[in-house]
């Protein structure tokens, strides 16, 4: 139960303080939880304007005597009703009287209380009523341009060149395409555990008290859904709605937020969220007077600058995963807990005295699977040791190779491949609409989303190929139907376990359909492609272009759906 006073007037901070009070200084909507003088209290600055002190003292009704007397004794001086419409109606306030009707917002705002409005905020319940009202802002565009540098090396860089000869450049850095085969990798995923160096990755870091509404105002899922300890998937989406990245969310805390980002958008992705953060960037084309609440603080934790908060990732994936990770303690409730993380969910721990992030994430479709974030120094001994605790479970370094073909054997996408890229994929033509939150009432790109997506023809499907041992697809291979009709292009292909050609590809949504028929046209590298003679024309010996049959699978997997 709770029963309220208030007190206005320029002493009202001093005589409250009188009281016994320690009461901050406060800014207007502010509020403080403490006592007066032994009265467990919240004060809330709440003045009819933006310099007004005036403050509600929220307390139980059987103190209410108590504090009132308090405040007469400090200096205060009682006042009834008629002062309190008096003032109100001085700052241009409504009476609300009983039969009266209340004044609309236009109406508040045109009689001087504009201070009480925050037109620029990302969404509030009434916006469309105030568009009269808006201010339209110059606001500059944010424009990326790639930018042009040396290859970098993660911290694993010496444990690879000690493995395997196979590193080529992904992404701007210099990574391990396979150790053994991409066949022998992808078994060892799927029979007992693979390896991946997968610090290339970005990993930023957002946190302030803002940190959660500025997430949900520039992100495509809902921040606010997650307790500490969960993640989820999401997209980051551009004012006209195109995708600037798929990212992974972790909430440290509710002030505190982990991003994980693709290694070729890093930089990009960083800059965004700086320039929404400087609230100079247009983030709205309708209403460019949109901006963040309030300011976070943004760090890249895998710069030097971040200290030992920097962390890099390594995952481990695979149905051994479990056994492996417990093999790096001893304590017996740690092995519980570490068994007990539940599908995007992690756990702050230490595991072999390493200070460790443990999530049960991945991207190779594995239900048992873990990424450890830690600091980049750890990152070689933690390498050796998952690699020798792992031994006799079949645990395998696993390459680039293996990461793609298994992330294409689930379904998963690649950005610029099944997602932005050429064909400029949304995330509900990449098959994964139910990240995107079209019921949360804002977030950048919502409107041209939704506009985009009405006029969207094609979709992402699943195929297998009928037949061993044809030549490899590629991306940018022609899909057609049975009779010929082209309907779209492969954008990913890999050799799953049985041998067969696995892949994806973005074609007339019509066609995705589990057990529809199609043929893909393997072409030979571009260089290679000889102009085909017309069909009249041709003789003996002549070579032209045959599809090869393909099914179209489901979306995704079994496992994945259950």
């Amino acid at each position: 139960r709770r029963a309220t006073l208030a007190i206005q007037g320029p002493e009202s901070f001093n005589i409250l303080r009188q009281t016994g009070c320690s009461l901050p200084s406060l800014e207007n909507g502010q509020f403080w939880q403490g006592d007066i003088n032994g009265v467990e209290a919240l004060v809330h600055r709440n003045g009819y304007s933006v310099d007004d002190l005036r403050y509600e003292i929220i307390v139980h009704p059987d103190r209410v005597s108590e504090v009132w007397n308090l405040l007469l004794e400090a200096g205060a001086n009682p006042a009834g009703l008629a002062v309190r419409e008096a003032l109100r109606a001085e700052a241009g306030l409504p009476s609300y009287r009983d039969g009266e009707p209340g004044p609309d917002g236009v109406a508040l705002f045109k009689a001087g209380q504009n201070a009480l409005f925050h037109l620029s905020k990302p969404y509030f319940v009434g916006e469309k009523s105030m568009e009269s009202l808006r201010s339209r802002p110059e606001k500059e565009e944010f424009l990326w341009e790639e930018k042009e540098g040396g290859l970098r090396r993660t911290p694993l860089y010496e444990e690879h060149r000690r493995l395997t000869k196979k590193i080529v450049p992904f992404a701007g850095w210099e990574m391990p395409l396979w150790y053994t085969t991409v066949l022998e990798e992808h078994r060892a995923v799927r029979e007992a555990a693979g390896l991946f160096d997968v610090a290339h990755m970005g990993v930023l870091e957002v946190s302030g008290e803002h940190a959660a509404s500025f997430l949900d105002l520039v992100s495509t899922n809902y921040v606010r859904w997650l307790d500490d300890g969960q993640s989820h998937y999401s997209y980051l989406l551009d004012p006209d709605g195109k995708v600037i990245d798929d990212i992974m969310v972790y909430r440290r805390a509710a002030d505190r937020y982990m991003l994980i980002v693709n290694a070729a958008n890093a930089e990009k992705d960083l800059a965004w969220l700086n320039a929404v953060n400087s609230r100079r960037y247009l983030i709205d084309r309708q209403h460019p007077d949109k901006e963040i609440e309030g300011p976070v603080t943004i760090r890249d934790l895998k710069d030097p600058s971040s200290g030992r908060d920097r962390r890099v990732d390594v995952a481990l994936q695979g149905p051994n995963s479990l056994a492996i990770v417990q093999r790096l303690t001893d304590d017996p409730r740690l092995k519980d807990e570490l068994a007990r993380i539940r599908r995007t969910e992690f756990i702050e721990t230490e595991l072999a005295d390493i200070e460790v992030i443990v999530s049960r994430t991945g991207y190779t479709g594995e239900d048992i699977g873990y990424e450890l974030y830690l600091h980049p120094d750890d990152a070689p001994r933690m390498w050796n040791l998952l690699l020798e605790k792992g031994e006799d479970l079949g645990i395998k370094p696993a390459g680039l190779g293996a990461r793609d073909s298994t992330r294409t054997e689930a379904g998963l996408p690649l950005y610029g491949h099944e997602l932005a890229g050429e064909h400029d994929i949304s995330p509900t033509g990449a098959g994964f609409a139910p990240y995107v939150k079209l019921h949360k009432p804002y977030f950048i790109g919502r409107q041209a989303h939704l506009e985009r997506e009405d006029r969207r023809k094609m979709e992402i499907i699943r195929f297998r190929m009928k037949a061993r041992g044809i030549r490899a697809i590629r991306t940018g291979d022609a899909v057609v139907t049975r009779r010929g009709e082209y309907i779209g292009a492969v954008t990913s292909c890999a050799l799953d376990v049985e041998g067969y050609q696995l892949g994806m590809a973005y074609v007339n949504r019509r066609y995705n359909r589990e057990g529809t028929e199609l043929r893909i046209f393997p072409l030979p590298p571009s260089e290679k492609v000889k102009p085909e003679k017309d069909k009249r024309q041709l003789a003996v010996g002549d070579r032209v272009l045959v599809g090869e049959e393909a099914v179209v699978l489901s979306r995704f997997p079994v496992e994945e759906e259950q």
